[in-house]
């Protein structure tokens, strides 16, 4: 076929005339996506719109049967792991506890027996070996954690601290994926609502926090929060969302979490499923975890640092309790260990 006379869109030839738009491959995709991104950005629209797939979808399509995830150029920022790891460096340690290891979040695992009520999510990471070419990242242990429908972190917060539900690990497949069946988490007082996750470079070092490769955050797009704050049980989540952007939050904010907001697809009634491509770099010294305090976190005292990858890592304002924003009674303090680390040297931590 002449080139002249190929089938076009959107002003470029198909490199397969003879194909459906979809079935172009993944360079045209590539180039197409990156086209829409530029025009959603003049539009003021980028930030919600980063999990668009290149010919079609929304970032919360109704009934969609998966997510493409996100994608980041690059290595996943470094971020503070906050006041309520559960991986033994500030208090309780739940990375030493047979059954840890394990795909749904919901429920409670050893001794505890309770349950996480919420809309349902499905969370998909897939992990980059940049230091190995940027391929897939197999056998890497991940662990993922994040707050419940009022806002509260099992082990720490006031009314679960007898709880260990939405924590858990998985082990990336050959295509560097793990997946986890979670629910949608709240958003509390001064935070963006946000999914935290730690990389182990395999199952036999989730026991040592300092032995993480990468920490860092996941940003959920604020239709899909909107969408399910509107459910029951997430009433307290609809002011806080109101009170923050994800423009002005303290881990986010300073670009927006170009490399860390999640394409979502799905419904309140169905169910969502969040994904995010993640690049970890093992050759780089992980930095997450190291706060700057604003005197609003307990033990106050003068920054002591920001993370790496450009996050501001100030800490927000106080952490989440028996209701969203208020601190848990009895939680371990945020005061550093001796010497000022972690396990392994890894800085203390904010929320």
């Amino acid at each position: 076929m002449p080139r002249s006379s190929r089938r076009r869109y959107r002003g470029r030839a198909l490199p397969r005339p003879d194909e459906e738009v979809v079935d172009q491959g993944l360079a045209f995709d590539l180039a197409t996506l990156a086209g829409r991104r530029q025009v959603l950005r003049a539009l003021g629209l980028g930030a919600l719109t980063l999990g668009l797939t290149a010919c079609g979808g929304d970032t919360t399509a109704p009934g969609a049967a998966g997510s493409p995830a996100a994608t980041s150029a690059g290595e996943i920022p470094d971020e503070t792991a906050g006041p309520y790891p559960g991986d033994g460096s500030n208090g309780p340690d739940a990375l030493n506890h047979s059954g840890i290891v394990r795909s749904d979040l919901r429920t409670s695992f050893g001794a505890a027996a309770g349950t996480a009520a919420g809309v349902p999510m499905t969370l998909e990471l897939t992990l980059r070996d940049l230091a190995g070419g940027g391929g897939p990242f197999a056998g890497a242990a991940v662990y993922v954690w994040h707050c419940d429908r009022e806002g509260r972190y099992s082990m720490y917060s006031a009314g679960v601290t007898d709880q260990n539900y939405l924590r858990g690990v998985q082990l990336s497949d050959a295509q560097g994926r793990v997946r986890f069946t979670s629910i949608f988490p709240a958003c509390y007082a001064g935070r963006w609502p946000h999914v935290h996750f730690e990389v182990y470079p395999d199952r036999a070092s989730i026991t040592d926090a300092g032995k993480a490769v990468a920490t860092s955050q996941l940003a959920l797009p604020e239709a899909a929060c909107r969408q399910v704050y509107g459910r029951s049980g997430y009433g307290a989540s609809v002011p806080n969302l109101a009170g923050i952007t994800l423009g002005g939050d303290t881990v986010f904010g300073d670009d927006g979490a170009r490399s860390q907001l999640a394409a979502v697809t799905g419904d309140p009634a169905a169910g969502y499923t969040v994904a995010l491509a993640v690049g970890v770099d093992t050759r780089t010294a992980p930095r997450g975890g190291q706060p700057a305090h604003d005197g609003q976190t307990p033990g106050g005292g003068p920054p002591r640092g920001t993370p790496s990858g450009g996050s501001s890592g100030r800490a927000p304002g106080p952490p989440p309790g028996g209701t969203p924003g208020a601190p848990p009674p009895g939680a371990p303090g945020l005061l550093p260990r001796p010497g000022g680390a972690r396990p392994g040297g890894a800085p203390p931590a904010t929320p």
